[in-house]
């Protein structure tokens, strides 16, 4: 072989290999994820970078890129606690989402006046001042926030409320408030056995389990639970990473409560 060709086929070799561990990394260990939405603020924001913790429940065929993964059901699973930031398989249009645990099999799970109800209890919410952002359009999307303070123009400061929410067991983490709305009072729902209940923290900005597929969320079987999701490892506001002057330095690294 000439030296040439052997310099062409150890480089085409390397980068297989390099292909290999990084699926192999992706499919066992952690997949990346960015936050395109703000469903999850102020936990998480717009342009938010962190890998998902896929040993922490286990897998199932979702734990593969595009579902590939041959077997049903799921090997070494560890069930979710509540108030874990999971990212999972929506149950219809396959989308990744990234939500909040709130109810495990068998809970009940209420909205009354803004208030999360878990198994007829409420989880308390003490106030915690205003979450404040400029009023622009954020991440590759584009989209605007929701605010209080409605009317304020391009470039102004967006508010909203911003509560403490501790769950049964003593987990606490910020949710979000802007203005009454229908999911501020559901109905009851009763979570199957194999399935979990989820919530965005930023509650009048959220797509979850209020409401029931196609339009929302619903119920979601453990088998699509992806991974955990516990700490921020880079953000951008801007709308390419590529935008250093976007860069939010305070967040790198950051654990997700």
């Amino acid at each position: 072989m000439a030296r040439g060709e052997g310099v062409v086929v150890e480089t085409v070799k390397t980068i297989v290999y390099a292909l290999l561990i990084a699926g192999v990394f992706r499919t066992v260990l952690f997949q990346p994820f960015w936050i395109p939405s703000g469903s999850m603020k102020d936990t998480l924001l717009i342009g938010d970078f962190l890998f998902v913790n896929k040993m922490a429940y286990g897998y199932s065929q979702h734990s593969c890129p595009f579902s590939m993964c041959p077997f049903d059901g799921r090997i070494f699973g560890s069930e979710p606690e509540r108030g874990d930031v999971v990212v999972f398989r929506h149950p219809v249009n396959g989308s990744d989402f990234i939500k909040r645990v709130v109810g495990l099999p068998g809970d009940r799970i209420q909205m009354r006046d803004s208030v999360l109800y878990i198994n007829d209890e409420p989880a308390p919410q003490t106030p915690d001042g205003i979450f404040q952002e400029t009023f622009e359009r954020q991440g590759p999307i584009a989209s605007l926030p929701l605010c209080q303070n409605a009317g304020v123009g391009f470039g102004g400061t967006c508010q909203k409320e911003k509560f403490v929410e501790t769950l049964p067991g003593g987990t606490s983490h910020s949710v979000l408030n802007v203005r009454p709305s229908r999911l501020d009072d559901t109905p009851v729902y009763t979570v199957p056995e194999g399935h979990f209940f989820f919530l965005g923290d930023n509650r009048d900005n959220s797509t979850d389990s209020r409401v029931m597929p196609p339009n929302g969320v619903g119920y979601v079987p453990f088998e699509n639970l992806i991974g955990r999701a516990d700490r921020v490892m880079f953000s951008a506001a801007g709308r390419s990473l590529f935008f250093v002057w976007t860069w939010r330095p305070d967040r790198f690294f950051k654990k997700i409560d």
